[in-house]
């Protein structure tokens, strides 16, 4: 019996795609790095990242002495803080503080893994070089930076009372109590940056005259603007008033048609009619342009006051019957004898 030959492949059959090795996987819990991820990390790299350098970095294993058998340091609670930026220096405050203050062993750890964070992204940065990152290294520059963001600003939100401190301290009526503490926090952060623990010195001391020298520049800046901008800005200023003065002049225009066909006549009416209406609107030289009451027309040409009242409403339909047919097109007509006969 004739054993059977296995089928032959051909070269236009498909190869099958070979399966990825098992090493090869992804491991679980790691997400893909995508293009934007990759952007992301060669900006974070792109200039050497700055950081105080300590002796402690350059041993053996510094990862797990800095991170690993450092002690934790609890996080802040600065819920008390914020309805105290809203105060005024002379305010008192609604509530004690209950801030946190780091301890000179506590502040030893957060700067030394906020600057080895900080000296690891530049090692990376240096392996980089110009080749293109693999997904390693983007990853691990992702997550060094994100471990500098968090110790940053765990260490400055540790310090928010010292900002609010030299504020309340501070002689300077003629600026904003927000804007100081804005001036502030921004000098907080540029000392975390540019804080040495390795000189063996409190955080808080460098911190305090950083802070101190920040709302000196904030006040003689503020003097400044003091000089060139002597009144305080208005907000009812930065209001337009354009529609406000359109109908303004739209109004002054028809008025403007409203004497023309007085002046002209235009609209039939008879003499009384006439000087009424001059008398009570002061057109042209009527009483010298100035208004009259209804009783002083009807002393002055012998009428009673209702008397010249009735005139005037009638020489006024006149003159509005005229302004709707010489202006109002014949359409809108109809709609506003409606309007008026309802009223």
């Amino acid at each position: 019996m004739a054993k059977r030959q296995p089928p032959r492949t051909t070269k236009s059959s498909s190869n099958p795609r070979p399966r990825r090795p098992a090493s090869s996987k992804r491991k679980p819990g790691r997400r893909r790095i995508t293009a934007a991820d990759r952007r992301q990390a060669l900006a974070l790299v792109a200039e050497p990242v700055q950081y105080m350098d300590a002796a402690v970095f350059h041993e053996p294993n510094p990862k797990g002495v800095i991170f690993d058998e450092a002690p934790e340091v609890k996080k802040p609670d600065t819920g008390w803080y914020h309805p105290l930026v809203h105060q005024t220096a002379s305010d008192q405050p609604a509530r004690a503080a209950t801030s946190q203050v780091l301890t000179a062993a506590e502040e030893r750890v957060l700067f030394l893994q906020y600057n080895f964070a900080r000296f690891s992204m530049d090692l990376l940065r240096q392996e980089i070089g110009d080749e293109r990152p693999t997904d390693r290294q983007v990853r691990s520059v992702l997550d060094w930076s994100e471990t500098a963001r968090a110790l940053r600003e765990q260490i400055a939100e540790s310090n928010l009372a010292l900002v609010l401190a030299m504020a309340k301290r501070s002689r300077m009526g003629d600026i904003d109590f927000g804007d100081l503490i804005s001036e502030g926090n921004m000098a907080l952060l540029r000392s975390v940056d540019k804080f040495d623990i390795e000189r063996g010195f409190k955080f808080s001391t460098y911190a305090c005259r950083a802070i101190l020298k920040a709302f000196s520049r904030a006040g003689m800046k503020h003097s400044k603007y003091r000089q060139r901008f002597p009144t305080e800005f208005d907000p009812e200023l930065e209001k337009s008033n354009g529609p406000a003065e359109r109908r303004r002049e739209d109004e002054l225009e028809r008025a403007a048609e409203a004497v023309h066909v007085i002046v002209n006549n235009s609209a039939d009416l008879t003499d009384i009619e006439q000087e009424v209406l001059h008398h009570r609107f002061g057109i042209d030289a009527g009483a010298h342009g100035r208004r009259l009451t209804l009783a002083q027309v009807g002393g002055l040409i012998g009428l009673t006051k209702e008397r010249v009242r009735q005139i005037q409403n009638r020489a006024l339909e006149k003159l509005r019957q005229t302004l709707v047919d010489r202006y109002l097109p014949a359409s809108e007509r109809e709609v506003t004898e409606i309007m008026i006969t309802t009223n």
